[in-house]
């Protein structure tokens, strides 16, 4: 559990309320978008554009465990 919350520090922060639960998985959500649009900005460089995409899959994986952390962190079933 200790390697997740070094992994994930903002899935472990203290929810009280649905508000906080829904700002974290906007905030996970934006970062997602913007990194995704960054990421296919730079996918038109040839020789770095497999690599790229990779480091897409990688940060869109990113997110969508993070949400489930939040998920899971805020309805008790980790701790």
């Amino acid at each position: 559990m200790d390697l997740l919350k070094k992994f994930f520090p903002f899935s472990f922060t203290p929810k009280k309320d649905v508000a906080a639960l829904v700002i974290n998985v906007v905030i996970m959500i934006v970062i997602g978008f913007v990194i995704g649009l960054v990421i296919g900005l730079l996918s038109g460089i040839p020789v770095l554009g497999w690599i790229i995409g990779i480091l897409g899959g990688l940060v869109d994986l990113y997110v969508t465990a993070s949400i489930v952390l939040s998920f899971l962190h805020y309805f008790k079933v980790l701790k």
